[in-house]
């Protein structure tokens, strides 16, 4: 049987594997940290009953109920400070995998809303490049879903709403349908062939 991690080793472990926030990173250790106060409260609880009786169920009971989650929350914080102050967790370096990542399949909004919902914003220098890239980055990846330019007005709709939901900003998908089209080949009508 392996031995039990301990928080810090659990989140070294988390961090071992891929880059995190600090938001998710606290959201996947909470319920670890917790479980360590039930178990903590429940030993200190059976600790004190007599060593020849069993410790009483309701005192168990409230003792697992009566977790300070201030301090686990604090203890969070200062696991999360401690793998800051020895760079084993950086903000910076989890922005620019998650952009690494993400920018080959989305655009620059979807990219900027994922790390939004990690607390995080991105930096002046990736937003630049990130703009300057997106025409180039759509249109790979409209070529690898759809080969062929719209045909239909149908076609051109769902190929927009596709690009949409990629976080691609209106103005490039627009740009690029409309080139898509320019460049697809026309049927000039001779019917010889028939």
């Amino acid at each position: 049987m392996r031995p039990k991690l301990s928080l810090q080793g659990r989140a070294l472990a988390l961090l071992a594997l891929r880059e995190h926030s600090p938001s998710e990173l606290r959201r996947k250790l909470h319920r670890h940290a917790r479980a360590e106060a039930v178990q903590a409260a429940v030993a200190a609880v059976a600790a004190a009953a007599s060593p020849f009786d069993a410790p009483d169920e309701a005192a168990l009971a409230e003792a697992a109920d009566s977790i300070d989650e201030a301090a686990v929350a604090a203890r969070l914080d200062t696991l999360i400070d401690w793998l800051r102050a020895h760079n084993y967790l950086s903000e910076q370096r989890f922005i620019e995998s998650r952009v690494h990542v993400r920018a080959s399949r989305y655009g620059q909004m979807r990219i900027r809303q994922e790390l939004a919902q990690h607390g995080l914003t991105l930096g002046g220098d990736a937003a630049q490049a990130l703009r300057t890239s997106e025409y180039e980055r759509a249109a790979e990846v409209l070529a690898r879903k759809f080969p062929q330019a719209p045909v239909t007005a149908a076609e051109r709709a769902r190929q927009a709403r596709f690009l949409a939901g990629r976080g691609f900003a209106a103005d490039v998908v627009a740009r690029l349908i409309r080139r898509r089209e320019d460049r697809r080949p026309v049927d000039d009508g001779d019917d010889s062939a028939a």
